[in-house]
């Protein structure tokens, strides 16, 4: 298990605070998050009615659906499966680390979805690059040697370290 980062778990509410344009309860990263209210909240910012109803308050396995509703969500919006944690790495404090993965995942997923218009967080995604070359182009480079790639081996010998078994001399 990776270690925690509070660097990155302070950027992580700040985007948070960001999108939702409201202000995150007093505490740190996972009492922030534990009980999946917040997280709902943000689902709900980014794609409107991904979580229909979840709880505000009650015993912890009502409080727990919340943050399966949000991973549901998650999925559905774009953050690949293997970067999104399970309930008990958030509820019981396991593996925050992995939260924040996913967190930054559901970040980086946000550029992909033109509709939403407000901040992002994490490096920018990958757009597909393809180039077409013609079959002409593609002899050249396979058939071609330039004659800075074709080294030499002059002066390498293995004349003077005997035979097999002998050590060789420094």
């Amino acid at each position: 298990m990776a270690p925690r980062n509070p660097e990155q778990e302070k950027e992580i509410l700040e985007w948070i605070e960001a999108v939702m344009e409201e202000p995150l309860p007093e505490g740190d990263f996972a009492e922030v998050l534990q009980n999946g209210v917040v997280l709902c909240k943000l689902i709900n910012k980014l794609a409107p009615g991904s979580v229909k109803k979840f709880k505000e308050k009650g015993p912890a396995f009502l409080l727990m659906e919340n943050v399966q509703s949000f991973l549901t969500a998650a999925k559905k919006y774009g953050v690949p499966d293997e970067e999104v944690f399970q309930t008990p790495d958030l509820f019981e404090g396991r593996n925050l680390p992995q939260v924040a993965l996913c967190l930054f995942s559901l970040g980086r997923a946000t550029q992909k979805h033109p509709e939403f218009s407000g901040p992002s967080m994490g490096p920018k995604a990958a757009t597909k690059n393809e180039r077409n070359f013609t079959d002409e182009q593609i002899r050249k480079g396979r058939d071609g040697v330039l004659g800075l790639q074709s080294g030499t081996n002059a002066g390498a010998s293995q004349s003077g370290h005997g035979g097999m078994g002998n050590t060789r001399h420094m």
